[in-house]
Parts: C-alpha cells; sequence; structure tokens
C-alpha cells in the first residue's frame, strides 16, 4: 500500500495525534504549562503505542507521496511525546500543518474546504496546548487581560 496517502489520510494520522495530545495534556498539572513536566509525568503506554502507530501508518503510506518528508518531524514529535515532553510534541505538529498548507498554495497538493477547515481546528487545538496559552486568573477566579 505503499505511495498510496493523499492529504485526508495525513489530516487523518496528524488528527489522531491531537487527539493523544489533547488528552495527555488535560492529565497535566497546570502548573506545568509553566514549566518543565516533571518525571514520571508521561503518556500512559497505550496512548504512546496510538500515537507510534499514527506514526507508522504515515512512513508505510507516504513513500513516493508529497508527503514522504513529513516522517522525520513526525518521528520527532512520537520521540517527544514518548519522553513525557508536550513542547517537542506540538512544535513538529505544528510545523507540519504549516508545511500542508505551502503545500496546498504551491498547488503540490490539493487541499479542500474540508482539509482546511481541518488544518485550521487542530492548529487551534495545538496552539491552545502551547505553554502561555492559558488565559491567567486573578485570586478571585476572573480571567486577567
Amino acid at each position: 500500500m505503499t505511495g498510496s496517502m493523499q492529504t485526508a489520510h495525513m489530516l487523518d494520522a496528524i488528527g489522531a495525534m491531537v487527539s493523544q495530545l489533547r488528552q495527555y495534556a488535560a492529565t497535566l498539572p497546570p502548573v506545568v504549562y509553566l514549566t518543565a513536566v516533571p518525571t514520571g509525568v508521561k503518556p500512559t503506554l497505550e496512548t504512546i503505542d496510538t500515537y507510534e502507530e499514527c506514526v507508522s501508518r504515515v512512513r508505510a503510506q507516504s513513500a513516493g507521496t508529497p508527503y514522504k518528508n513529513f516522517t522525520e518531524r513526525l518521528i520527532e514529535s512520537l520521540e517527544a511525546f514518548e519522553a513525557g515532553r508536550l513542547l517537542g510534541s506540538v512544535q513538529p505538529l505544528l510545523a507540519l500543518l504549516d508545511q500542508l498548507e505551502r503545500m496546498s498554495q504551491d498547488k503540490e497538493i490539493e487541499v479542500g474546504r474540508i482539509d482546511e477547515k481541518r488544518i485550521g481546528e487542530y492548529r487551534t487545538v495545538l496552539r491552545k496546548i502551547l505553554p502561555g496559552n492559558k488565559p491567567e486568573m486573578d485570586s478571585s477566579g476572573n480571567v486577567r487581560g
């Protein structure tokens, strides 16, 4: 099944990884967003396996397609995820979403309206996971800003 990857398939894989990251981020205490992840706070083996399956599927299906160069960033994200480094997991996926948009603008790939919307949704979720994107609250629980 080599060389059969389409934009929708790539976005399916990225979406599954975004979902795993969102679930993992939800298990972390809020202070983790401001500092390094404490030792021992890592994704479950089952979650890591799911993430790894997505990366493996992309690797297997992207050979000979415009997406073949995505593998390195996906592996970088996987390795960071395995180590519990949330920021290191998110950044490569954001870079891939940017790359998908550039490839679409350059007419290297076709991205339909639905896929454009998915790219935007995944980017929004990933940015919300990044440090500094949680509204700060004052002592009374009101959002500052």
